[in-house]
């Protein structure tokens, strides 16, 4: 480990209070990290900064340079508190997003591998072995994440922890409804010593019923996404590129109304300037865009997975897309009507 590494690691632990680090390394441990990295915090650290001064100086001391120096001192501290406190907090999410992301998707596989999991756990107590054996023989490297979490459960119980209690630490380790139920049910069935293997192949049946049903909705509800995913990358940029390029030609037939009837009609006429800036409207613009972007990509998840979290991947895509949607039809529509704006 070099020094540079210790270096980050410390300003990594700094930040990170005692109290916390041990719900960030459960937190963590289910994004798939046995330790907290440090590393990537004091990084982070570090990237606030350099991505602050830049900002500071544009935003910031740029348009108060020109103040008494007591004002530019407070104005100072305090503009570069509050972008260091934002740029932070924007990284900061961006990681949240980063973990939770992978925390859905492990969670989603672990779940895919318990019906086959549990099918060899069957057929092992059906050929004679203990319930803990057959936990212990039924892992294979295949199941991947499943198969490290039930190798931490068969340790335990075999260094003396009750095997109820050890599935029970699995089951809650994980935000999985099915794998909860599943767990209290074995776990219900081992305390009152009754037949486990009829157990197990219900929770089968039903795990594979549910995940036959889940794809039976997600195949349905195909045009209702392509629908909503349509209005998000085209027709709304395309709306917005129009609206753009209206307004352009308001403003411009208006003055040239203007100019014109200064001069030629015996009526004093005059016309005011428009209230809205096309530059101010094309920032209202890609505001809107983006936002129906985030919360079409939500809705969306919800209907294909059930759970915004799934959808977390489809808000750069959706993002992206509309947004370059709306800079080339504005490109391509300004062109067109470039005669009609200039009067």
């Amino acid at each position: 480990m070099t020094n540079a590494t210790l270096f980050l690691e410390k300003i990594g632990q700094a930040f990170l209070f005692k109290r916390f680090r041990p719900r960030i390394r459960d937190y963590l441990f289910k994004a798939g990290f046995e330790e907290v990295p440090y590393e990537a915090f004091g990084i982070l650290f570090f990237l606030g900064v350099v991505l602050t001064v830049p900002t500071f100086l544009f935003v910031i001391y740029h348009p108060i340079s020109n103040l008494s120096a007591v004002s530019i001192g407070i104005l100072s501290f305090l503009g570069w508190v509050f972008i260091q406190l934002l740029i932070s907090f924007m990284l900061f999410a961006i990681m949240y997003f980063y973990y939770n992301i992978k925390i859905y998707k492990r969670t989603q596989e672990l779940e895919d591998r318990l019906p086959d999991y549990l099918t060899l756990v069957s057929t092992n107590l059906k050929g004679g072995l203990s319930f803990e054996k057959s936990l212990w023989t039924a892992i294979k490297p295949e199941f991947g994440i499943l198969a490290k979490e039930i190798t931490i459960v068969s340790k335990k119980v075999m260094t003396g922890n009750d095997v109820t209690e050890a599935l029970t630490e699995f089951a809650n380790k994980y935000e999985s409804p099915i794998l909860r139920r599943s767990m209290n049910l074995l776990i219900g069935e081992i305390e009152s010593g009754g037949k486990i293997t009829q157990i197990i192949d219900k929770i089968i049946e039903n795990l594979r019923k549910t995940r036959a049903l889940k794809a039976e909705m997600a195949a349905a509800t195909v045009s209702y996404m392509i629908f909503i995913g349509v209005i998000v990358t085209m027709i709304s940029p395309g709306l917005f590129a129009l609206s753009a390029q209206l307004l352009r030609i308001i403003i411009g037939f208006t003055s040239s109304l203007t100019g014109a009837g200064m001069g030629a009609s015996p009526i004093p006429m005059k016309f005011g300037e428009a209230s809205i800036k096309p530059e101010h409207f094309r920032i209202f613009s890609m505001l809107a865009i983006g936002t129906i972007a985030v919360f079409s990509s939500m809705i969306i998840s919800i209907i294909e997975k059930g759970s915004i979290r799934g959808g977390l991947k489809y808000i750069p895509a959706f993002l992206i897309g509309s947004l370059l949607v709306y800079l080339i039809m504005s490109a391509v529509l300004q062109s067109a009507f470039a005669g009609i704006a200039m009067g």
